[in-house]
């Protein structure tokens, strides 16, 4: 019964399902909460920023069917509160991660600086399975680090590789909702200023030349699969690959 219940669901949606998309202050989790929106859903962005939520607040102006809420991830006590906030919902989407310091030769590695990664991506991820309740989809982040590595980002790929593991394992044992993730390439987000500063604009256009698609990828065309996992009622414990053709260079 609770098959079919979810199998009409899913063929015949609601009007306004309700969403929560944990890391959608800004980048990327803020592309995919202003699309869904669109789409008419009902939004909850939770971030640990109190500062980028109230931006993206304003930025996205959507009214009472935006909310937000300060949330860390890798805190469980945090995330069993978010949930409880929201109660069940239809759809969870996670973009949450904390890289800074994560990117270190394996001979160097310092497990305190690249544990902020693993708390926030993986940790953050099963805690989410385990307290949220969604009706329809859980769609998890990974990352083309996992599929074409570079030196000194072991434990990035590692991490990303993980979840999408961790979605298939989790599409067996929380059916009949679907668990997916999707895996961004190199992505046109404010998180490149940090990662390149002035050399920013220089090494996305040498990328850009490397791929088969001709371009890097906006916030916009991740938005646009995820939306695809969230409607599409038959895709489950997979990865969407959304890169541009950058495993195939």
């Amino acid at each position: 019964m609770a098959r079919d219940v979810l199998e009409n669901k899913e063929k015949h949606p609601m009007e306004h399902p309700q969403v929560v998309v944990i890391g959608g202050s800004s980048g990327i989790g803020l592309g995919i909460a202003g699309r869904l929106l669109a789409d008419g859903a009902n939004v909850t962005i939770a971030a640990r920023s109190a500062d980028r939520l109230a931006a993206a607040e304003r930025e996205l102006g959507a009214g009472e069917r935006l909310r937000t809420i300060v949330t860390d991830v890798s805190q469980e006590g945090q995330v069993e509160r978010l949930f409880a906030s929201t109660g069940p919902v239809d759809h969870i989407v996670c973009t949450a991660v904390d890289a800074v310091g994560a990117y270190q030769p394996i001979r160097r590695l310092d497990l305190t600086s690249i544990q902020k990664l693993v708390n926030a991506k993986l940790y953050g991820a099963l805690l989410i399975a385990k307290h949220g309740t969604a009706r329809g989809s859980i769609t998890y982040t990974s990352g083309i680090a996992a599929y074409r590595p570079a030196a000194g980002g072991s434990v990035v790929a590692a991490v990303n590789g993980a979840l999408g593991s961790l979605a298939a394992a989790l599409a067996i044992e929380l059916a009949p909702v679907r668990v997916n993730a999707i895996s961004p390439g190199w992505v046109d987000t404010p998180v490149w200023d940090a990662i390149a500063g002035d050399a920013k604009a220089e090494r996305l256009a040498a990328m850009a030349a490397r791929l088969p698609a001709g371009r890097i990828g906006s916030p916009a065309d991740i938005a646009e699969a995820v939306l695809a996992l969230v409607h599409n009622g038959f895709i489950t414990g997979t990865v969407l690959h959304v890169d541009g053709g950058h495993r195939l260079v």
